[in-house]
């Protein structure tokens, strides 16, 4: 009987502590490494989706290794997305950026992250927003504080997971535009010495989307009869 139990406990573990996967992840590095950090691909590296730029923002590719590097891997080719021309002082408030769609269907507990990279007189706020209708309407979820200036700023995450509308969605979207400073009309510079321009850029790295397979209605049912066995268990020991 106590082999039982443990078998049972064991499998309840194995299928309820499911790691989170990758979904889809972009890292901008070109498709076919080129050893030039100017070239890149907005396609991700790993899964599916879809990556545009927001708002009347321009793009182009810049390197992921500068100012202290980004957290990809990858040296020599390691390429960002570079994003300029945002609003003028104290118009469009959380307009211009950069959004993704991303479908998880078949997947719960939602995650997103990713590198941002602010120069001295970008926005040193960013809003992260999501949409359950593929980017209709989208509702605020973190706001960041990138007030360093030239600086990476590594593995910005936000944990979607209580959301439900996200889970097995496959109109799933979020986008990181730039805001007012909070309580103000106005953006303010990241660099705190700075003066925040149109100009300003930010350069965007490993945004990742990560989540955990919905389990499998074999895998249910085996977890709620390991589930039935340990309790059972339980009852006769305390009879």
């Amino acid at each position: 009987m106590l082999r039982k139990t443990l078998l049972a406990t064991a499998l309840v573990l194995a299928i309820t502590n499911v790691n989170a996967s990758t979904v889809t992840q972009w890292n901008f590095n070109s498709i076919v490494a080129d050893a030039n950090t100017s070239t890149g691909t907005i396609l991700p590296a790993f899964g599916t989706g879809t990556a545009s730029a927001i708002g009347g923002i321009t793009t182009s590719f810049s390197s992921g290794d500068a100012s202290g590097g980004s957290s990809d891997p990858a040296v020599g080719d390691d390429s960002g997305w570079q994003t300029t021309t945002y609003a003028a002082q104290g118009s469009q408030d959380k307009v211009r950026g950069v959004q993704f769609n991303v479908s998880t269907v078949g997947f719960t507990g939602v995650s997103i992250s990713y590198d941002l990279r602010h120069s001295n007189t970008s926005s040193r706020y960013e809003q992260v927003q999501y949409s359950t209708n593929g980017g209709s309407t989208f509702s605020d979820i973190a706001i960041f504080d990138g007030n360093l200036g030239d600086t990476w700023f590594k593995n910005r995450s936000v944990d979607l997971s209580s959301i439900a509308g996200v889970n097995n969605n496959a109109n799933f979207a979020f986008r990181v535009v730039s805001t007012f400073a909070p309580g103000t009309s106005a953006y303010a510079a990241s660099s705190p010495t700075g003066t925040y321009g149109t100009a300003g850029t930010w350069r965007f790295d490993m945004v990742t989307v990560s989540a955990l397979p919905v389990p499998e209605p074999e895998s249910y049912a085996l977890m709620l009869a390991g589930l039935a066995l340990v309790g059972a268990v339980a009852r006769r020991r305390r009879a």
